[in-house]
C-alpha cells in the first residue's frame, strides 16, 4: 500500500468517467452544503455523474434531490432505495445505475474539498490499484467531545488502513474500480455496519489488486457533539467488530472490565489530574487533556457493549451482485 501523496496538478492528467454514490437518510439539513461541495469540484464536470440515493427518508430529502437534479449544472441523478433500510443497500442502488469506470463513495454529512475527486482518482492511473482511500478530517467543532475526538483523530483513515487483519477504507471517502465490483460483488445489503471493511477485504482477499491511500483527497466530517451521539457511534464500532468476526474471523476486542475502569479512574484522579492541572496552569494543557481518560473509558465501554450485544442477522451474509 502506497502512502505517498499524489499531486493532481503535476501528475499526468488521467480523467476516467467517475460515478459518485451518496446514500442519504433524513439528510435535508445536509444537502445544501453537500451539493455546494460537489459543485466546487475541480474534476471536469462532464466526467462525473452523481447518484444521490434516498434511503426511505421521512423528511424532504427525496423532494430536494429531485429539484437539485433538475436545476444543477452538474449531473445529479436522484434515486430511491425504500425496500431495505441500510446505507449499503442504498449504495448498491447507486452502483447499479453507475456508468463510470471508478465508483466513488462519500456520505451526506461529509464535506469534500474542491480537489477531492482529482486527488482520489489519480492513483488509479496505475492499473494495479483497485481501491483508493482518501483522508477524513474533522470539521471545526466547539464542544468538548468534538475537540477530544479531533485530538484522537477518531475519523482518520490512518486507523482503518492499519487494521491488523487487512487495511480498508471507510465509505465516507473511498473509490473502487467498477470492474472489481463485477468480480467480487457489491455491498451486503442487509449489513448495518462494517460493510466498508467487508467489501475491501473481499476485494483484497481475491488478490485482484491493491489499495492505496490518497492523503490529499480530503473530506470533512463532524465529530459527535453529545454523549448520546458518542455512545451510539462507539456502540456501532463494537457491532462492526462482532459482524466482521463472524464474516471474516477477525479477533474480537478484549472487553475492558469494571475493575480495570475503576483502576484507571483512580489513577486519573490521583496522578493524571494533578499532573495535567500543573500543565494547564502553565498553558500547556486544556480541559480536553484533563478529561481524556474518562472520555476514553466511556467510549471503550460503549464499544464493548456493542460488540457483546450484537448478533449478525442471517440475511446480512448475503452479497448483492451486479
Amino acid at each position: 500500500m502506497n502512502h505517498q501523496p499524489v499531486d493532481a496538478t503535476s501528475a499526468t492528467r488521467f480523467l476516467p468517467m467517475v460515478s459518485v454514490v451518496v446514500p442519504i437518510y433524513n439528510g435535508e439539513a445536509d444537502l445544501p452544503e453537500l451539493i455546494n461541495c460537489l459543485l466546487s469540484q475541480t474534476y471536469p464536470k462532464e466526467r462525473v455523474e452523481y447518484f444521490l440515493v434516498d434511503n426511505n427518508s421521512s423528511d424532504r430529502t427525496l423532494t430536494i434531490l429531485k429539484t437539485s437534479a433538475e436545476n444543477c449544472p452538474i449531473t445529479i441523478h436522484a434515486l430511491s432505495e425504500n425496500q431495505i433500510q441500510s446505507s449499503y443497500s442504498a449504495r448498491n442502488t447507486g452502483i447499479r445505475a453507475a456508468t463510470g469506470e471508478i465508483i466513488v463513495f462519500t456520505d451526506a454529512d461529509c464535506r469534500p474539498q474542491p480537489q477531492w475527486l482529482d486527488a482520489l482518482i489519480q492513483p488509479f492511473v496505475n492499473k494495479e490499484v483497485v481501491i483508493v482511500a482518501g483522508e477524513i478530517l474533522a470539521l471545526p467543532g466547539t464542544t468538548l467531545l468534538e475537540q477530544h475526538a479531533d485530538r484522537q483523530e477518531t475519523l482518520s483513515q490512518k486507523h482503518t488502513l492499519k487494521h491488523s487483519f487487512r487495511p480498508y477504507g471507510q465509505t465516507a471517502n473511498l473509490a473502487i474500480r467498477h470492474i472489481t465490483l463485477e468480480k467480487v460483488g457489491l455491498f451486503r445489503p442487509y449489513l448495518t455496519t462494517g460493510g466498508d471493511a467487508d467489501i475491501c477485504w473481499r476485494i483484497l482477499g481475491e488478490n485482484i489488486g491493491r489499495l492505496e491511500f490518497a492523503p490529499n483527497a480530503i473530506v470533512g466530517h463532524r465529530h459527535r457533539a453529545t454523549l448520546k451521539e458518542l455512545q451510539s457511534q462507539w456502540r456501532r464500532y463494537g457491532c462492526s467488530n462482532r459482524y466482521l468476526h463472524e464474516l471474516h474471523g477477525v479477533d474480537l476486542m478484549r472487553e475492558i472490565t469494571l475493575k480495570e475502569c475503576g483502576y484507571r479512574l483512580a489513577r486519573w484522579l490521583v496522578k493524571e489530574i494533578p499532573r495535567d492541572m500543573k500543565k494547564a496552569i502553565a498553558g500547556k494543557a486544556t480541559l480536553v487533556d484533563l478529561l481524556n481518560t474518562p472520555i476514553g473509558l466511556f467510549t471503550a465501554r460503549a464499544r464493548a457493549a456493542g460488540q457483546r450485544d450484537a448478533k449478525l442477522p442471517e440475511n446480512a451474509k448475503t452479497i448483492d451482485r451486479l
